[in-house]
């Protein structure tokens, strides 16, 4: 599934606490132009301009292209995270944003969840497999501050060698 002609680099970064100026300030800095919106309940009561409707109108006002995909990767499963990336659900938002991504990889793609630290959010999990599908991963943190993403040791991702299918497994 991965374009073979060069490595694509995905981006992810957290809404947080920041102002919407501030927000639409790191798009523009790392020339994002997909905001793939990974958070299972996309409101927020204390910053209502990263509400689902607010932020996608914004972001159309700026030709940025929001999609959200929380119903089948956002965060907040019962049994964790690490149980929810072997299900079907998981799979199918999984290759969704890799149809985007593959799809669009002239432009630059974003995962935006809640948290700003990737590695207090379920983003680290999506990244990993990004990373072990050959993509290259940064994390936004702020204007002059970015991560390569590097995969954790925590989780072991294989395939299943009678179909192919993606297992995910913590070690």
């Amino acid at each position: 599934m991965l374009s073979q002609d060069k490595v694509i680099e995905v981006y992810t970064i957290g809404h947080s606490n920041r102002s919407l100026d501030e927000f639409l300030e790191l798009l523009k800095k790392y020339r994002i132009e997909i905001v793939v919106d990974v958070r299972r309940f996309p409101s927020s009561k204390r910053y209502p301009h990263f509400k689902k409707e607010e932020l996608e109108r914004t972001l159309k006002e700026r030709n940025l292209k929001y999609i959200w995909l929380g119903d089948k990767l956002g965060g907040f499963r019962p049994g964790g995270y690490e149980s929810y990336i072997k299900t079907e659900d998981f799979k199918e938002g999984l290759s969704s944003l890799l149809r985007i991504i593959e799809e669009n990889k002239d432009k630059k793609t974003t995962i935006m969840c809640r948290e700003r630290l990737w590695f207090k959010c379920h983003r680290r999990f999506i990244s990993d497999i990004l990373v072990w599908l050959g993509y290259r991963v940064v994390h936004i943190i702020d204007k002059d501050k970015t991560y390569v993403h590097k995969r954790s040791r925590e989780f072991k991702i294989s395939t299943d060698e009678s179909n192919d299918d993606l297992i995910f497994s913590k070690f």
